[in-house]
Parts: structure tokens; C-alpha cells; sequence
């Protein structure tokens, strides 16, 4: 069982909020997770992100997959899916 770096919604109707999270493939979208390694608030402009970046790089290194979204989230905040920074 993969594990996976991804969003999970926590917002109300209308106002979506994100954590990401690490969480096992298998789990529905707003289920168990196992650790919380950042947020993703695109309501606001720029959308704001905070990001664990030594969380990420441990489980990135533990084998970890990024989802889609959430590699173009870490892309813009300057960490690559392997875990380092861009030179």
C-alpha cells in the first residue's frame, strides 16, 4: 500500500481549505491520514500555502508519491518531488 502526499478538503461549501497530508492510497479523500504537512488556501490571491518542508523531504525519502496537484503546489514553493530545491 503507496503511501501519498495529497490534499484533503476541510473547508465549507464554497470556501474550500486544504491540508496536505500524508496518507495511505487506499484511504478516502477526507479520511485517516498520517501526518499533516502543510495548508493550501486558494481563495485567497495569491493563494496561501505553508508547507513543512522537512515533514515532506522525510517522507519523500521514505518513499512517498505527490499527487498531481500537490507537486505543482510544492513546484511553486520551490521543492522539486524529489525533495530538494531547484538550484
Amino acid at each position: 500500500m503507496p503511501v501519498k502526499i495529497r490534499l484533503q478538503r476541510i473547508g465549507a461549501k464554497k470556501k474550500p481549505f486544504y491540508r496536505i497530508v500524508v496518507a495511505n492510497s487506499e484511504a478516502p479523500r477526507g479520511g485517516r491520514f498520517l501526518e499533516i504537512v502543510g495548508t493550501y488556501n486558494p481563495l485567497t490571491e495569491p493563494a496561501t500555502v505553508t508547507v513543512r518542508e522537512e515533514k515532506i523531504r522525510e517522507w519523500l525519502t521514505r518513499g512517498a508519491q505527490v499527487t498531481g496537484t500537490v507537486r505543482n503546489i510544492l513546484k511553486r514553493e520551490g521543492i522539486t518531488a524529489n525533495g530538494t530545491k531547484p538550484e
